[in-house]
C-alpha cells in the first residue's frame, strides 16, 4: 500500500448525490482550499442515488401525507434548493422536470384526510389544488376508469399541483456538483474512483483513510456512504447504540405512458416505509413505474455481491434489537405489510398480488401492462436506536465532535442533499477554522427567484 503524503484539510467518503453535494459546497462557498472524495466504485451515484433506485422526487412535503407541517416546513427548505441550483445552471428539461404531480385519497375517510390537510398545508403551499372525481378525469384519466370504461364507484379525492418542478435524476445531478465544484481553480478538488474506504484512523489529528491501493490523509472526515456509513462509524467505535435493518424497495415497470404525472396514495402511518405510487420514469422515457415495495434484505447494497457480514456487523444484534422487532411484527398491519412485500419478489405471483394493491391506483391495470422491473431498486439503512427501543424514521448523523461526521440518509436524502451539506460546511467550517460564505449561499440557493 502506498502513501500520499497530501493532507487534505476535507475528505468525503461517498460519491452519492449527498456526497457530491457537499464537495460542491465546500468548493463554492468557504475558503477550504483542499477537498478529496472518495467513492467506492466506477462512477457516481452508482447506488442509491442513481434514477432507477429511486422515485427520483422533490419530496418538498407538499403531497407526503406522512409529514407533520414541522417537519413540511424544514423539508421545503432544503428541497428548494435543488430547484435554485438547477434554475441557476440551467438544468430545467435535462437534469430537472416538470410533471403534474398529487396525492389520491381514496374511500371516505382518506378523502376526508386529504382535505382536512389541504386546509392545513394549504398557506404553505399556496400553489396546492384540489381535485374532486370530475377534474381527474381530465387531468388524470388513469385514475378513474376500469379497463372496460367505468369510472370508480368509491369516492376519491385529489391534492396536487399541475406546473411545478418534481422530478429529478439525482444521478446526473451528482455528477453536475462534481462537474461544477471543479471548476474553482483556486481549490485543490480532487475525486478518486474504486477507493473503497478499508480502515480510518486518527494519529496526531491527522486521520489516515486506508484503500486498497493508498492511504489518504485528512484533518476532517465526512462520510456519506448510505448503508455503509454506520458500518465505518462501528469499525471507528461511534454509534454502538444504533443498528441498522436495510429495507430494499423494488418497482414494476409499464412499457407505455399511463399516468401523466406524478401519483401518491395516503401513507399509513403504522408503515414507517413509503407508500405505494406510480411515476413517469426519466429513464424509462417516461413510461409508468410503480413501487416501491419494501423489503427486508440481510445486505448493505442492493444489485451487489457480498455486504452480507457488513450487514450483521451493523444490526448489532441483541436484546433491544430483538424487542425493536418484536414491537413492530406483533402489529399485524405491520406483518402482514412485510410478508406481503416478499410475495412481490415471486415470479408470477408476485406481479398480481402487486397488481391487486397498483389497482387502487389504476384501476384499468392488466398483468400485461406492467413487468418486473429488473435492476431497479435500492437499499435504505432504517436505523435502530437501541437506547429507545424503536425505529427511526427520515435521516440519522452522528458527530463525533473530533473531526468526524456520519451521516445516515434515509429519505428524503436526496431532496435534501444541499441543505444537509450547508449544515455539514458550517460544522467543517467551525473545525478547521475556515469561512463560510453564507451571504453568497443565501443569494444563489436560498432566496425567493425574482
Amino acid at each position: 500500500m502506498t502513501k500520499n503524503d497530501k493532507v487534505y484539510e476535507l475528505l468525503i467518503v461517498g460519491g452519492g448525490v449527498s456526497g457530491s453535494a457537499l464537495f460542491y459546497e465546500v468548493a463554492t462557498y468557504t475558503d477550504i482550499k483542499s477537498v478529496c472524495l472518495l467513492e467506492k466504485y466506477d462512477e457516481l451515484s452508482l447506488l442509491n442515488s442513481n434514477a432507477t433506485a429511486n422515485s427520483q422526487t422533490i419530496h418538498c412535503g407538499d403531497i407526503e401525507t406522512n409529514y407533520t407541517l414541522e417537519k413540511a416546513k424544514k423539508v421545503k427548505i432544503t428541497a428548494n434548493m435543488i430547484e435554485k441550483y438547477c434554475l441557476q445552471h440551467n438544468y430545467q428539461d435535462k437534469i430537472m422536470f416538470k410533471h403534474q404531480k398529487m396525492a389520491i385519497g381514496i374511500g371516505y375517510e382518506e378523502c376526508k384526510f386529504m382535505l382536512k390537510r389541504y386546509e392545513e398545508f394549504k398557506e404553505l403551499y399556496p400553489y396546492l389544488e384540489v381535485y374532486d372525481k370530475q377534474k381527474l378525469e381530465q387531468i388524470e384519466p388513469s385514475l378513474i376508469f376500469d379497463k372496460n370504461g367505468n369510472g370508480r364507484d368509491e369516492e376519491i379525492v385529489g391534492v396536487g399541483v399541475k406546473d411545478e418542478y418534481t422530478t429529478v435524476n439525482f444521478k446526473a445531478l451528482s455528477q453536475s456538483f462534481i462537474d461544477n465544484a471543479k471548476k474553482n481553480k483556486d481549490v485543490q478538488a480532487d475525486i478518486f474512483f474504486n477507493s473503497q474506504v478499508k480502515k480510518m484512523t486518527k494519529k496526531d489529528d491527522i486521520y489516515m483513510v486506508k484503500t486498497k491501493n493508498k492511504t489518504y490523509k485528512a484533518k476532517m472526515v465526512i462520510v456519506n456512504a448510505g448503508a455503509h456509513s454506520l458500518f465505518l462509524a462501528h469499525s471507528m467505535g461511534y454509534g454502538k447504540h444504533f443498528g441498522q435493518i436495510p429495507i430494499a424497495g423494488s418497482f414494476y415497470k409499464a412499457n407505455k405512458h399511463i399516468l401523466k404525472g406524478k401519483v401518491y396514495m395516503v401513507q399509513n402511518p403504522k408503515l414507517p416505509f413509503a407508500a405505494l405510487h406510480g411515476d413517469p420514469d426519466v429513464t424509462l422515457d417516461d413510461n409508468t413505474r410503480f413501487g416501491p415495495t419494501a423489503l427486508v434484505l440481510p445486505k448493505l447494497e442492493r444489485f451487489r455481491s457480498g455486504t452480507y457480514m457488513d450487514f450483521f456487523k451493523t444490526l448489532q444484534l441483541d436484546i433491544n434489537i430483538l424487542k425493536i422487532f418484536y414491537n413492530l411484527f406483533k402489529d399485524s398491519q405491520i406483518r402482514n405489510y412485510i410478508l406481503r412485500n416478499f410475495l412481490f419478489e415471486v415470479p408470477y405471483f408476485g406481479k398480481l398480488a402487486f397488481l391487486k394493491d397498483a389497482r387502487k391506483i389504476v384501476p384499468s391495470l392488466t398483468a400485461k401492462d406492467i413487468s418486473y422491473a429488473k435492476g431497479f431498486g435500492g437499499v435504505r439503512g432504517q436505523i435502530l436506536d437501541k437506547k429507545n427501543q424503536k425505529l427511526m424514521l427520515g435521516e440519522a448523523s452522528i458527530d463525533t465532535g473530533e473531526g468526524i461526521l456520519f451521516n445516515m440518509t434515509p429519505s428524503p436524502g436526496a431532496t435534501s442533499c444541499l441543505g444537509n451539506a450547508k449544515r455539514d460546511v458550517q460544522i467543517a467550517c467551525d473545525y478547521l477554522g475556515k469561512k463560510f460564505d453564507k451571504k453568497k449561499f443565501e443569494a444563489e440557493l436560498e432566496e425567493e427567484q425574482k
